[in-house]
């Protein structure tokens, strides 16, 4: 694995950041921007996964740094959901809901391994 001096190295990181971009340009359009109350919840889980991550590599401890990974897991399940709702609302056609779930699966996936390699197992 490579070193990683700053949580800007953290390919889990690098990924959320870009699944928060799509959420962003998702929700700033038609009916989806109109909908204040879905579309800031799903804009602060997408924010929190990139963020406990960054807050868990600032704690120094790969315990500590495990359980913020454990929370930024939580919320990429956490935008998975919020994205059946838009679907279900139309706000979203199944390709976007598609390729947005997919990015969630994959920065969940790297998280997941990441918090597995902190805990030595």
């Amino acid at each position: 694995m490579p070193t990683i001096n700053r949580f800007e190295d953290i390919l889990a990181w690098r990924k959320a950041r870009e699944v928060t971009s799509l959420v962003y340009q998702i929700t700033s359009n038609g009916r989806f921007e109109r909908d204040f109350g879905l579309r800031d919840q799903i804009r602060r889980s997408a924010l929190s996964i990139m963020a406990n991550i960054a807050e868990g590599f600032g704690r120094r401890s790969d315990r500590e740094f495990a359980n913020f990974l454990n929370i930024a897991h939580g919320s990429a399940s956490e935008t998975q959901s919020h994205l059946y709702v838009a679907l279900d609302l139309e706000y979203l056609v199944q390709p976007q809901f598609e390729q947005l779930y997919g990015a969630l699966d994959e920065t969940s996936r790297m998280i997941a391994g990441f918090a597995k390699h902190l805990r030595g197992s």
